[in-house]
């Protein structure tokens, strides 16, 4: 299975997951064209993604799934609640396909496992995405608004980890925005702060975790190097042995074979072998 964080941060979210040829791509934050452009430049074409996940319905995470779900026949998978939130960019042509916030589905051999979050959504949900074949799984956890016990226990044994690391606790207090924004990001129903990624990060390190990919990264409140400090000392401090990177906002990352890690760690049983 191999992953793409196509772009992360306040203006866009969007991650392509690859495996035995079909695409699934989940959340659709960046304009039709400028995901188009993003996919491309993985390899893939956009008529590859055999079905696009939505989170939530928030902008950066909806902005572009009409466009390109019409323009090249993908189903959209959305909760209901998220698709009435999102009627503004439907236009009712869509191929839809509603799952629950604690649904399970399959897309070819990736198996997307939804649940439930805090965020201050109409209803947010985060998702792991598990390779049948090779029992990989890939959490992606941004949006959390606070790790809630049975976001905790969805993310267990992930192999990498797409985690939020939203903004800087002082950056933010200090930074632009007005007061009740600030508020709003630093509530339980808002991000997770650098420190809040590092302690889930230690909490769901486990010897076969890879990678993890820090994302969702303020602008204006966060940089790339404290983040990276901060959830990279929890890490060290649990032994981590695999690779610690942060997502861009503004190209894709990467692209990232999570099996190909996986054997490279060595010491685990991998169905595929």
């Amino acid at each position: 299975m191999r992953v793409t964080v196509l772009g992360s941060g306040s203006v866009g979210n969007a991650t392509l997951f690859e495996a035995d040829g079909v695409c699934v791509l989940v959340d659709a934050g960046f304009s039709g064209k400028d995901l188009e452009n993003r996919i491309r430049q993985t390899g893939m074409e956009p008529a590859d993604v055999a079905g696009i996940v939505i989170t939530h319905d928030h902008g950066d995470h909806t902005r572009g799934m009409g466009i390109l779900a019409r323009r090249f026949g993908i189903p959209l998978y959305l909760t209901r609640r998220t698709a009435e939130a999102c009627r503004a960019l439907l236009s009712g042509k869509e191929d839809i396909r509603e799952y629950t916030s604690s649904g399970r589905f399959t897309i070819g051999t990736l198996e997307v496992d939804a649940f439930l979050t805090v965020h201050d959504a109409a209803d947010p949900v985060a998702v792991t995405v598990r390779h049948v074949p090779t029992d990989t799984k890939v959490g992606i956890a941004t949006d959390l608004g606070r790790p809630t016990a049975a976001v905790r226990a969805s993310l267990a044994r992930s192999h990498m980890l797409i985690l939020e690391a939203n903004h800087d606790d002082a950056l933010l207090w200090r930074g632009p925005y007005p007061w009740s924004v600030k508020q709003r990001i630093a509530s339980s129903h808002g991000h997770l702060s650098n420190r809040a990624s590092a302690q889930l990060a230690r909490e769901l390190h486990h010897p076969a975790l890879a990678a993890v990919v820090l994302a969702h990264l303020s602008q204006h409140c966060n940089d790339a190097g404290l983040a990276e400090q901060e959830v990279g000392r929890a890490l060290n401090a649990c032994g981590f042995r695999g690779s610690l990177a942060v997502a861009a906002q503004d190209q894709p990352h990467p692209p990232i074979d999570v099996l190909a890690l996986r054997r490279r760690r060595g010491g685990e049983q991998l169905s595929l072998l």
